[in-house]
């Protein structure tokens, strides 16, 4: 028996957890106390761990499985009686949250940054995911920041190691620690949703050819088991396969820039027909057809445009976006005749809606798109879907986002990201550009003329919360907008991002270069906001 230890510490400043927890630099987390610390704060905030149980994981980044055996010492320490953890440590994030709901723990921790590069000199993450899956709410992660505030300490126990490489059960003290296939349930949950049937006919050998890049991430235990053995995609459809404590060398951001391999392959001579990549935590996608990208506001629209032909969405209760995502679904939901929710940046503002039964599908421009199956984004299931509808459809994904944009017209949409910005700086243009607001309505930018501009702010419907400060938004005559706002999932300096959309119904001018289209709105950003003049920066980082 593992008697319960009390080790005492002091706290550590920053521990705010931010839209996906709380993200540093690894070697903050190698700090001794800090990972537990954090962890304490949390068991404190849901009323300590006394008989509740935990779903642990993670994205398999350098310092995941030392960590896991830390946090399970805690929870013997802190009186659990079951944690479930992934085999070898190993969870994606939509993994993560199917188990929470399908064995109805208390909830979960997830060890990931996300899409943010890995290994000893990279990012290390930990988020607390509540009893319905999803990422704690702000009522929550503002106590667990209070808490890392004031704690003096944490309990833990003396014990040795457990063995995350065998699928079994063990005990920890009087703790039980539950080691699970990683893939089994989120893959049969999955299978209720889709046709796998058609789309196994669909990638049988000599037939539809696509490619998935996992990137050296969570998703390719997944993506292989799903993709290639279950509905039969030749061996090799999954590139970049074997998870890697650093993602190969590489940034496991599903996105033109880092997803480079994948993109050069889709835009070759003998192109697939169809290619994707997700994230580090595997709640990211990036879909391309042959020879074009498929921008994750269009896609939105399309799943959801498109609902009905895939078995476990044949109804929708209605669907939500992000405020910087375009505005592409929206048409859609108005055409269905349902409704359509605009929300803050953030899945968990998404997680209301969903328990209360008021949507069924829901995205964000950063390449995330899920729905009330988990309650978090979900790479593979998106991936998923779109193969679904391209089996039932008969047609290549490029086809189907023609005829889509034929049918609603085009939200030309693009964003530009400034990373690494000094923060004071950022702050600065922000509060700059917050402070002219109430000046800018009726003024001409160029060739643009401005029809509202303010600052977001969100009121829950089911709850009746209010998140305020959540991106300054420009709306220009004939449909054209612009939106700033900072990025919380970066780890140095601040992140700046610039959104632009323009909204096109000519059915001869839907097919045009993106950036070309928006350089007008480009242009007036700069005007407003001054990026260059403040930052010093000419141009983005990355544009997607």
């Amino acid at each position: 028996m593992a008697n319960s230890i009390r080790v005492a510490s002091a706290p550590f400043d920053g521990q705010k957890p931010g839209t996906s927890g709380l993200r540093k630099k690894v070697r903050e987390f190698m700090q001794p106390h800090y990972l537990e610390n954090f962890v304490q704060a949390v068991f404190d905030t849901i009323g300590g761990g006394q008989g509740k149980r935990l779903v642990l994981g993670g994205d398999g980044r350098f310092g995941n499985r030392q960590a896991i055996q830390r946090i399970l010492r805690m929870a013997c320490g802190n009186g659990f009686s079951e944690v479930i953890v992934g085999q070898g440590g190993i969870l994606s994030t939509p993994a993560a949250s199917c188990l929470i709901r399908k064995y109805g723990t208390d909830g979960g921790l997830i060890l990931s940054a996300s899409h943010n590069p890995g290994g000893p000199d990279e990012d290390f993450g930990i988020k607390f995911n509540s009893a319905n899956g999803g990422p704690a709410p702000e009522s929550i992660t503002a106590e667990i920041h209070r808490r890392t505030m004031s704690i003096d300490g944490y309990m833990t126990v003396d014990a040795p190691d457990i063995d995350l490489d065998e699928v079994a059960e063990s005990l920890l003290g009087e703790m039980r620690v539950t080691v699970i296939d990683s893939v089994a349930d989120y893959a049969a949950l999955l299978e209720s949703l889709f046709d796998f049937d058609a789309i196994a006919s669909m990638l049988g050998p000599g037939r539809f050819k696509m490619r998935f890049d996992a990137m050296h991430a969570v998703t390719g235990p997944y993506a292989r088991a799903i993709l290639e053995e279950r509905l039969g995609a030749p061996e090799g459809t999954v590139m970049n396969g074997e998870p890697r404590e650093d993602f190969g060398g590489g940034h496991p951001d599903p996105n033109l820039t880092h997803a480079a391999e994948l993109v050069e392959l889709m835009n070759g001579d003998e192109s697939p027909a169809f290619g994707a990549a997700s994230d580090g935590d595997g709640d990211r996608n990036m879909v391309l057809g042959r020879g074009g990208y498929i921008n994750p506001c269009d896609s939105l629209a399309v799943l959801t445009a498109n609902a009905h032909l895939v078995p476990g969405y044949a109804r929708l209760s209605g669907v939500a976006r992000s405020m910087p995502t375009s505005r592409a679904v929206d048409r859609v939901a108005e055409h269905l005749g349902i409704p359509c929710y605009e929300t803050p940046t953030g899945w968990k503002y998404f997680g209301n809606l969903m328990d209360d039964g008021r949507i069924t599908l829901c995205g964000e421009e950063s390449f995330g798109t899920g729905s009330n199956h988990v309650r978090e984004k979900d790479g593979l299931w998106a991936v998923l879907f779109w193969l679904n509808i391209i089996a039932a459809r008969t047609q290549p994904a490029g086809a189907i986002l023609r005829e889509h944009w034929q049918q609603y017209g085009r939200d030309y949409f693009t964003r530009h990201d400034y990373e690494g910005i000094d923060a004071e700086v950022a702050t600065s243009l922000m509060d700059q550009l917050t402070t002219s607001l109430p000046t800018l309505a009726g003024r001409t930018v160029g060739d643009l003329v401005v029809e509202t501009a303010d600052e977001f702010a969100y009121d829950d419907p089911v709850d009746g919360s209010r998140s305020e400060g959540q991106g300054v938004r420009i709306v220009f005559e004939h449909g054209r907008r612009l939106v700033f706002r900072l990025s919380g999932t970066g780890t140095s300096g601040a992140t700046l991002r610039l959104y632009c959309e323009s909204y096109e119904r000519d059915p001869t001018k839907l097919e045009l270069d993106t950036q070309r289209v928006l350089a007008p709105l480009l242009e007036a950003a700069e005007s407003l906001a001054g990026i260059a003049r403040l930052t010093g920066r000419v141009a983005p980082d990355v544009i997607t």
